[in-house]
């Protein structure tokens, strides 16, 4: 399991009574939030009391490849010119949790030894200027460490800490490349690995395509039983079912063995293919794997790393397009979904397995799975190339069940109201150079947005919160 190391300030001046105590007290703490926070272990490191132990510290946080974040606490006061050489070296996320070893004062027996013990609220002001002054990116967490809300706010940068780990190592295919002439979808490959630490590459879609050809009956079968118990068996045309479990089979070896986590098709580059792949990038988006269409290599990875976030949350959390809207006035909703890509973790009802043709890319009818969108609060997340730096936008949304049924939609669909309002909504997400697809999730928040932002040095638009 990844982890967060803890720790403490101090520093030599108070004596060997004053830092064994203050050892104690902070090694109680860490346990108390190992036993909290969920998805990472909290690991207590030693009181840091000099320039060389918090450059010691912080060096071995960024160099431990378990560790995914530090915690930082200052039990006393901790001079801050000590800090400085090891947050220049630490490559982390940070917290700093400004807090206390107890609640309340003790006040009928406080004297000057109990003051120079916890001196979090002189120490903390210490620690934070020189954070500032050195420009981190980091979280700042005030507040009892035992109450609720600062939990919760230590477990949303364990979540953010764990996917930022995990986007540093995201590899991402790009199998085709972006389709012809469309800007949104294009951006800085480069950049984006100095970044975020993608790692994306093109892939001639033939390396696919060899493996396709290889995948033997067995196989297909073992696929098709999977897809048997997950789904409901809409249609007779059962080999355009299984021309879908080979590349399912043929995919999944093709991302292990490039170790991938996200990728990109193009319904322009299928040369190869019999179908244009729809049931099995479903199915495979389910398990968290990003996925973009159209070469949309940004929305890929951006998928699979929210998804990561997302892990242990309830919610759904995939790719999806703006499609068409219902302009009622008064009862606008937006129509989401793709000619067969949506991700099943949307489906209020058991998805069906159906085939139909398809008016683009030239193939023939792909199976694909077909089912009405889950209903509640959730958010839409789109990531841009602004050309001198990425900009996210965290729009409000609010998915709803569709008014009536669209027996001529062969497709998967959510929909959802645009909020504030649609005018509103829909034009600050234009102003802001939104994309027409975006990371939809009902498990993650604003807040969570926001933290991911500051901590990897994004720019971000809100909107309708």
């Amino acid at each position: 399991m990844k982890k967060l190391y803890f720790i403490t300030g101090s520093q030599d001046l108070y004596g060997d009574e004053t830092l064994k105590q203050v050892a104690l007290d902070s090694k109680e703490m860490a346990a108390f939030l190992d036993e909290k926070i969920g998805g990472v272990t909290i690991e207590w490191q030693p009181t840091v009391r000099s320039s060389e132990e918090a450059e010691d510290v912080l060096v071995k946080a960024s160099a431990d490849k378990e560790c995914v974040g530090v915690i930082t606490w200052m039990h006393t006061f901790s001079p801050a010119k000590m800090w400085i050489k090891g947050l220049q070296r630490l490559v982390k996320p940070l917290l700093h949790l400004h807090t206390q070893y107890n609640r309340e004062l003790p006040y009928k027996t406080i004297d000057m030894d109990f003051m120079n013990l916890n001196q979090a609220a002189h120490g903390d002001r210490e620690y934070g200027f020189i954070c500032t002054r050195l420009g981190l990116n980091r979280e700042v967490v005030a507040g009892y460490y035992k109450n609720e809300a600062v939990l919760k706010r230590i477990a949303r940068f364990a979540d953010v800490a764990r996917a930022m780990d995990f986007s540093h190592t995201l590899r991402v295919a790009m199998l085709g490349n972006n389709m012809r002439d469309v800007a949104v979808t294009d951006g800085d490959r480069v950049e984006s690995e100095i970044r975020f630490g993608w790692n994306v590459n093109y892939y001639g879609l033939g390396d696919l395509v060899d493996l396709v050809d290889g995948v033997t009956a067995e196989e297909i079968a073992a696929k098709m039983a999977e897809y048997k118990a997950k789904y409901e068996m809409n249609t007779d045309d059962i080999a355009a079912v299984e021309e879908q479990a080979k590349y399912a089979v043929a995919l999944e070896k093709f991302l292990k063995k490039e170790r991938i986590g996200a990728f990109t098709d193009t319904f322009q580059d299928l040369h190869g293919l019999r179908q244009l792949p729809g049931l099995c990038v479903q199915d495979i988006m389910a398990t968290g794997v990003g996925f973009g269409p159209e070469g949309d290599y940004k929305t890929s990875a951006l998928m699979a790393v929210l998804c990561k976030m997302a892990e242990g949350r309830e919610g759904a959390t995939a790719f999806l397009e703006d499609y068409t809207y219902d302009l009622t006035e008064g009862n606008e909703l937006e129509l989401a979904s793709h000619m067969l890509e949506v991700s099943p973790v949307f489906a209020a009802e058991k998805p069906k397995i159906e085939v139909h043709p398809l008016g683009i890319g030239g193939k023939e009818p792909p199976a694909r799975l077909v089912f009405g969108g889950i209903e509640g609060k959730g958010i839409a997340v789109s990531m841009v190339d602004m050309g001198t730096h990425f900009r996210l936008i965290c729009a409000a949304i609010e998915l709803v069940k569709q008014p009536e049924e669209m027996p001529k939609l062969p497709v998967a669909r959510v929909m959802w109201k645009i909020l504030p309002d649609f005018a509103t909504g829909a034009e600050a997400w234009i102003y802001a150079g939104g994309a027409h697809h975006a990371v939809v999730s009902t498990a993650l928040t604003k807040e969570d947005i926001a933290l991911y932002a500051k901590l990897t040095g994004t720019e971000v638009v809100f909107i309708g919160f």
